[in-house]
C-alpha cells in the first residue's frame, strides 16, 4: 500500500496537512484526505498542484 503526505503550499511556505494518507478525493469546495484511523479532513478551497510518487508527497495550493 502506498501512503502519501499531503502538504498545503501557500505564500512560499509548506504546511503538512496529513501524513499516511491513503485516499485523496476531489469534493465540492476542496480536497478531502483520509487515513486508515483518522476521520477524513476537507482542505477547503484547495486544488492539487503536484503528486510526487518518488517522495510520497502531494502538494496542494489554494484555488483561485
Amino acid at each position: 500500500m502506498c501512503q502519501m503526505s499531503v502538504v498545503l503550499e501557500k505564500d512560499g511556505s509548506q504546511e503538512v496537512i496529513m501524513e499516511s494518507v491513503i485516499l485523496l478525493e476531489a469534493k465540492d469546495g476542496g480536497i478531502e484526505v483520509s487515513t486508515l484511523f483518522d476521520p477524513p479532513k476537507l482542505v477547503a478551497g484547495a486544488t492539487v498542484k503536484k503528486m510526487d510518487f518518488s517522495s510520497g508527497k502531494v502538494i496542494l495550493v489554494p484555488s483561485g
